[in-house]
Parts: C-alpha cells; sequence; structure tokens
C-alpha cells in the first residue's frame, strides 16, 4: 500500500448506478464462509461509528444507515455462524459493484516486521519521518489552480499553498533539521516498502516494539515500481511479486534509489497505540485492521465501514479454494483507484508479505448496503 487516508464526516450522496442491486441467492460461496469472524471485524468498525460516523462517498453507501447497522451489531451480542449470517442478511442489500472498465482486481497487503532505532546509529541511517507542520489537507475549494486535482495535501508558505517537496527533494535534504526523523531503519529499501505498506512493527535495540501507522503524505501520485520494472524490460509481468521488486532493488542500491525516487509520493508516519497481538495496525478508518478480514478501497468511492464480498475465480497463494469471502472497508490507498479495486489486509511479518506480494487477482466486490430502514 501507499498511504492512508483519514476518515471524515458525514453526508448523503445517490446510490450509484454502478451498485446493481442482487438476491443473496446469487452470491456463490455466501453460505459457506465464516460470518462470526466477519461480523467481529464489522463489529470493530461499529464501535467507532456509532460515536461519529463516516462519510457517504460516491457510490452512495450511506454512512448513517452503517452506523445504525453497526448499533444493533453491538447490541446483537455474541452469536454462532447462522445468527451472524442473518445478521447481514436482514441489515443490508447486496449490491454488485460494475468495475468502470475491464474488470475488477485486488492484491495484498501487510504490516512490516522491522529491527529500527529512536536514533541514528551507524546501522540505522535511514530515516521515516513525522508529519511536518507545514504540510496541510485541501481539497476542491482549497486546491490552487496549479495543483492537479488528484493532490490532497500541500505545502502551507508565505506566499499560499503549493506542491509539497517530493520524494527525490526530500531525500535529497529538503526536510533536514526539523527534527521530524520518528525512528531509524537500517536501508532505504526497507523504509520504502514501509511507506507503500503505511505502517509497520518496529522492534527497538531495548526490545520495545514501536507501531507506527500513515499521517499524511505529500500528494503526488503513487507510481509503482514494479509497472517500471516491466516496462524497463527487468522483469516480466507474470514474475512480479514484492520478492522479486525487493530483489532487483537489493541487487543495486545506486539503481534502486533512481528506481524508487520515480515514485514521487512519500508517506510521513505516526507511533500509536495498539496492544492487541492478533490485530493489525490501526489505519485510514481510525480501526486496528483484522487478519484476512479488513480490505483497503478507493475512499473517494467506498464509505467506510461498508462491508464488501470480495470473489476471485482462483485461490490466493495459501489457499486451496478461489478466494470469496465478506470483508470490511477499513482502510486506503493510493494505488487503490476505481470501485471494483481492492487491497487485502493479510497480517504482519515476513510471511505475510511474502502472501501479500503475491496477490494480483481480477476479482469480483459485491458491497453490502444498509436496508433503508437502517
Amino acid at each position: 500500500m501507499s498511504g492512508r487516508s483519514p476518515a471524515g464526516e458525514t453526508g448523503s450522496p445517490a446510490p450509484s448506478p454502478l451498485l446493481v442491486p442482487i438476491d443473496y441467492a446469487q452470491i456463490a460461496g455466501w453460505p459457506d464462509d465464516d460470518h462470526v469472524a466477519a461480523l467481529a471485524c464489522f463489529r470493530i468498525s461499529a464501535r467507532r461509528m456509532v460515536e461519529r460516523p463516516y462519510t457517504t462517498k460516491a457510490l452512495g453507501v450511506d454512512a448513517r444507515g452503517l452506523a445504525a447497522a453497526g448499533r444493533r451489531a453491538l447490541e446483537l451480542g455474541e452469536v454462532g455462524a447462522e445468527a451472524a449470517r442473518a445478521f447481514f442478511e436482514r441489515n443490508f442489500c447486496p449490491r454488485r459493484i460494475r468495475p468502470d472498465s475491464g474488470s475488477g482486481f485486488v492484491t495484498g497487503y501487510f504490516e512490516p516486521e522491522l529491527a529500527a532505532s529512536p536514533v541514528r546509529t551507524p546501522r540505522f541511517a535511514w530515516p521515516l519521518y513525522r508529519r511536518p507542520e507545514d504540510l496541510v489537507d485541501i481539497d476542491d475549494a482549497t486546491r490552487p489552480p496549479a495543483l492537479d486535482p488528484s493532490f490532497m495535501f500541500a505545502r502551507r508558505t508565505a506566499a499560499g499553498l503549493e506542491e509539497y517537496y517530493d520524494r527525490a527533494a526530500i531525500e535529497a535534504g529538503a526536510l533536514a533539521g526539523r527534527s521530524l526523523e520518528l525512528a531509524w531503519l537500517e536501508s532505504p529499501i526497507d523504509a520504502f516498502f514501509v511507506h507503500i505498506q503505511g505502517s509497520a512493527r518496529l522492534t527497538m535495540p531495548d526490545g520495545e516494539v514501536w507501531r507506527i501507522s500513515y499521517a499524511g503524505k505529500s500528494g503526488q501520485p503513487f507510481t509503482p515500481i514494479g509497472a517500471l520494472l516491466i516496462s524497463m524490460g527487468e522483469l516480466r509481468r507474470e514474475d512480479v511479486t514484492m520478492d522479486t521488486i525487493r530483489a532487483w532493488l537489493e541487487a543495486d542500491l545506486a539503481r534502486a534509489r533512481q528506481l524508487m525516487a520515480k515514485n514521487r509520493s512519500f508517506i510521513f508516519f505516526q507511533r500509536v497505540a495498539q496492544d492487541d497481538p492478533a490485530l493489525g495496525p490501526v489505519a485510514a478508518a481510525s480501526v486496528a485492521l483484522t487478519p484476512g478480514r479488513s480490505l483497503a478501497v478507493d475512499h473517494r468511492l467506498q464509505t467506510f465501514g461498508a462491508p464488501v464480498w470480495v470473489a476471485t475465480d482462483a485461490p490466493l497463494p495459501h489457499e486451496r479454494q478461489p478466494f470469496r469471502r465478506l470483508m470490511i472497508a477499513q482502510d486506503t490507498g493510493s494505488a487503490i483507484v476505481g470501485p471494483a479495486r481492492g487491497d487485502l489486509f493479510i497480517g504482519s511479518g515476513r510471511e505475510a508479505g511474502t502472501i501479500a506480494g503475491s496477490i494480483r487477482h481480477p476479482a469480483d466486490f459485491i458491497v453490502l448496503a444498509p436496508e433503508p430502514h437502517s
């Protein structure tokens, strides 16, 4: 992943024509899913939604209705498989998401686990940065005319808002001397992959574990370096995984840094409290992620907290059956663009990273929109 955006407030655009109502009987594999696990993940979002509903986004899945369904989920108490399935069927209407072009697509992401230091040392010499005080959120009303409409961040200056420093400028020292270094890693490649995933568990020399998460980004569009390696003839499309990309980068650090700089987007981080080792980091929707159940979506289109059915024709790398599972929209990322596009949160550590980096599957997406009474 390439950075997560913060959650917002309520609003109610009309449902999008990209959402096509269907029946639960039309969802292949629906009866076989673990609805208890899906409900547990939904309740994590529910606790947030009942206090502060999310924003209703462009597809029109109503945030207030999701919050009302979340309240009922919390009142339901612990239930078995049949009752969990009945909860979703009673409170939500399935709507197939029609891709804006081609077919839907799903990838995977994870939480890296890395050795780090709170101070610079000969071993740990590559920084992760806190969010700078001159980085500001912008929208259609505040965006300067010179900035592309995709920019959601800018740099505050005495002359007004400008494009923020990009990756190359920051790595050349644009933020030096401002005490923004949050932690230090062993290599720029490690830092780059933390930027892609948007979070990490960092083990300090004294054994203390820090969890860090997304706090903002420079604003430039995300450029996938895997696609660049394909266009350069360095890797075949069918061979591109996170592991093959990393192996290419590690083979020649000078070339690696030149290539990584082509992804101009730069991510800033914050230290967060998240003590449950079974859960992932606190992400864009302000809730902790659940391995195998949390989904990153295009937050311009998808409402946080919505249940989303994701189905593939082929198994994921660690499974035998085609992936068909009810996920909860709890995160976002710069590379996740389009209505039928998602990123599965796999978990933490190297094994999760190997699995996540191998997921590049055509997929169908069905969002469960709250019933009108919700």
